[in-house]
């Protein structure tokens, strides 16, 4: 579908078509919803694997930075800052997206340059402003660590298993499985006591308002493109001079149509994930959905429907699989870069003489 068409869409679905010429009044407008996750299903031995490879530097230049460094779990798969910070300290052009139910995003990253979870895990690694390694170094520095040796051989059952292919699809597999259901599903699966009055309220007056044209679907978002800004210049109002991040999809196609569109991002654990927006430029949930309702959707919205919709928002706060951290058994060993061999996981060889191939404790079950 054209932008041009994306946007009329949003146009009309946000108009409240006042000014008919009759008088029976018009039927009530059927608003899209969002949809209960569904289940997933995932190879836990690779989600081990692709859990350590998430938290450990050893896939950046200079061993300093992971893909946890912008993914927090304990941002909800965001980061805090505005922009991210990359190898060498060097500070990126955009806020880190949330990792957690990307799986649902029919493209990855905010300019949707990547198709799926593989290609996207695959771009920061080589960034040079982000981990700043290279695919010719990686998957040797990877494989020279025992732990990782022993469970890339078992898992893809291959001599010479530790491959750049091998390492994205084992962290792609750990993305699958961060899926994070919440009261909203509960509510959206019938149970309505999952939501207070309140959020019920945020939820029908977040369709009436027409959020719901382009955050739906099971992911609240990540099912299209949008301009941002499509009733009033959001750039405009936010002020400072334009970057090349905010040119969002134009980036990636060169057509003057995809000028300031983005990949609608998921609303899910937004309450987790300050600061907002492709920018990072506002810390408060509240003011944001104030400004999208402004520029997006051409209406004001008074303090108690902010409120309201934030209430409903934080329904969408879940639970993270019981997985998703990485246990202490399998901490990051310290590691010195000085070309030796990288120091073994402590529990990669047992005591000498037998391979340990089984998860620790905390990973059974």
């Amino acid at each position: 579908m054209r932008p041009w068409i994306l946007c009329s869409l949003v146009c009309l679905v946000a108009c409240d078509c006042e000014g008919s010429s009759s008088d029976t009044p018009a039927p009530p407008v059927e608003r899209p919803g969002i949809d209960p996750l569904p289940e997933v299903e995932v190879n836990m031995d690779k989600v081990f694997l692709g859990r350590r490879l998430f938290h450990d530097p050893l896939l950046s230049g200079d061993g300093s930075v992971s893909c946890a460094t912008c993914h927090s779990l304990d941002h909800g798969g965001a980061e805090s800052r505005a922009t991210s910070e990359g190898i060498g300290g060097q500070v990126g052009p955009i806020n880190s997206p949330t990792v957690l139910n990307a799986h649902f995003n029919f493209r990855q990253f905010w300019d949707g340059r990547a198709e799926d979870l593989a290609e996207q895990a695959a771009g920061p690694i080589e960034n040079p402003m982000e981990m700043g390694g290279s695919f010719e170094d990686v998957p040797r520095n990877v494989a020279e660590d025992e732990w990782y040796a022993t469970r890339f051989t078992s898992i893809y059952g291959e001599e010479d298993a530790v491959t750049k292919e091998h390492i994205i699809d084992a962290i792609a597999e750990y993305e699958r499985y961060l899926i994070t259901p919440s009261p909203f599903d509960r509510y959206a699966r019938g149970d309505e006591s999952a939501l207070n009055e309140q959020q019920q309220r945020g939820y029908a007056l977040f369709r009436e308002t027409g959020c719901t044209t382009c955050h739906q679907g099971v992911n609240a978002g990540g099912t299209m493109y949008q301009k941002m800004g499509v009733v009033e210049n959001y750039f405009e109002l936010r002020g400072g001079e334009l970057t090349d991040a905010d040119m969002g999809r134009f980036n990636v196609t060169g057509d003057e149509a995809n000028r300031h569109f983005f990949k609608v991002p998921t609303l899910r654990n937004i309450t987790l994930t300050p600061p907002y927006f492709h920018d990072g430029s506002q810390e408060s949930l509240e003011e944001s959905v104030r400004i999208m309702a402004r520029v997006q959707l051409g209406k004001t919205l008074e303090d108690a429907q902010i409120a309201d919709i934030v209430a409903f928002l934080g329904s969408l706060t879940g639970e993270l699989p019981e997985h998703a951290r990485l246990p202490e058994a399998d901490a990051i060993p310290e590691r010195v870069r000085t070309g030796e061999p990288v120091v073994e996981h402590p529990a990669a060889t047992g005591d000498g003489d037998e391979e340990v191939l089984e998860p620790s404790p905390d990973e059974e079950g």
